[in-house]
């Protein structure tokens, strides 16, 4: 896959010569709806043979193959050239393929019953678990119960391992409250563990993901501890234990999403975390990216410090947001699928923007009640900086958060990147 940036007044038609592939190849990979409309800015993904690139003025041999992560003399093979000084702006050039790194791919579902289980099917091929989300623990130790048996059955006739996840919290409670109940009492503990053993038992689920947030500072060692209770009593079974981590750049960041969260006991007591690297673009606050490369690479930067890099699980959101500006305290945005993002730049004539510090698109539009509209979403080029992420940092792998947005570009682009442990 290469990713063309569309320029003012060009056509599929012209894209499709460009590349040497035909107009319905791109249709197919980026999904688009109407084929004679394109918008200014619009990343799209395009199938070819092999990777190429046109030099341009200033480019040299090394530059070039520093920016694709191959070797002077590979790309001098690829393309027969004798003398690298002998390249000029405008030459094609072709890109020799490196090896593709394994890496694990989890999804996290919120649609139950046949829903969740036919978004899980549409992606299976791509997915080494998937989890969904989730059980919600009581303050007596058990369980509410959830309706997976169809996700579950689905993931496991398409070979993807099914993990369960818990968690204390809810759409109208922080959860800071039942985490501390349970994280306190030894008793309660023991009596969830045996409670979610039985459950995976008679649900054919292999592993446990746990997501106890805004549990209380003072609650940080009860966690780890809880944590080392959850795998002396799953490990012997057979099952893995993970944990979800809210995104920290210290050990010492404040904040009761944050100081509870132990990255080194987490690395050190689990099989694997994943990092919820997305949501600075929160609903309810001020229009900007949802998950800004530069503060991810902030979360990273940390991480790797206290955590196994084979251990972490990189945080990647799949939807968009859509402010009303100027942002009001309070007022929250709308949240859909990229291929909404899309549909509303066509409707709306609204060339697409890159900000290259958080390497995002975005664009604003006025609605016909003359209201004005930022909308943050994620693109081909967006993607591809988040994976050559996981790529620089040598992680586990990525988690996403959530299926049930359509976003065909990630999935072309991410078999693109990796192989796919399954």
């Amino acid at each position: 896959m290469q990713i063309h940036v569309v320029q003012r007044g060009e056509s599929l038609w012209q894209i499709a010569q460009r590349y040497g592939v035909s107009i319905n190849q791109i249709v197919t990979a980026n999904q688009i709806q109407n084929r004679n409309t394109l918008v200014i800015g619009e990343a799209l993904v395009i199938p070819t043979a092999y990777r190429q690139y046109t030099v341009r003025p200033g480019d040299n041999l090394w530059l070039i193959a520093r920016k694709f992560g191959v070797s002077v003399q590979e790309l001098m093979r690829a393309n027969q050239i004798t003398n690298p000084s002998m390249i000029y702006p405008g030459k094609v050039l072709r890109i020799p393929e490196r090896a593709k790194p394994t890496i694990d791919v989890n999804a996290f579902v919120i649609q139950f019953g046949e829903e969740g289980a036919e978004q899980v099917r549409e992606v299976s091929r791509y997915l080494t678990y998937v989890s969904p989300f989730a059980y919600r623990i009581k303050d007596d130790g058990s369980l509410e119960a959830v309706n997976d048996n169809a996700i579950i059955q689905t993931a496991i006739s398409n070979n993807v391992i099914p993990m369960m996840a818990i968690t204390n919290f809810s759409s109208t409670e922080t959860g800071s409250q039942l985490a501390h109940t349970i994280l306190s009492n030894v008793t309660l503990q023991n009596r969830l563990l045996t409670n979610i053993v039985n459950t995976m038992r008679s649900k054919r689920y292999r592993g446990l993901n746990i997501d106890f947030e805004n549990v209380l500072p003072n609650d940080r060692e009860s966690y780890n501890q809880f944590l080392r209770r959850a795998v002396n009593r799953l490990h012997p079974e057979g099952y893995f234990v993970s944990s979800s981590l809210a995104p920290k750049t210290s050990a010492t960041q404040q904040g009761v999403l944050y100081e509870a969260h132990d990255y080194p006991a987490h690395g050190e007591i689990l099989d694997f975390v994943v990092l919820m690297t997305y949501e600075w673009g929160y609903r309810f606050g001020p229009p900007q990216a949802v998950s800004p490369i530069n503060q991810i690479r902030a979360v990273l930067d940390y991480a790797v410090t206290a955590i196994p890099r084979n251990k972490i699980m990189m945080g990647f959101q799949l939807y968009a947001r859509d402010w009303l500006v100027p942002h009001v305290q309070g007022q929250e945005a709308e949240t859909f699928s990229m291929q909404e993002a899309m549909r509303r730049a066509v409707q709306h004539h609204a060339a697409i923007q890159y900000d290259q510090r958080s390497q995002s698109p975005y664009f604003r539009y006025t609605d016909e009640q003359g209201r004005s509209h930022e909308v943050w979403f994620e693109d081909a080029r967006s993607a591809q900086a988040k994976f050559d992420l996981v790529k620089e940092y040598n992680l586990r792998g990525i988690s996403y958060w959530v299926l049930g947005y359509p976003f065909p570009q990630n999935w072309v682009l991410l078999e693109d990147n990796f192989h796919i442990r399954k």
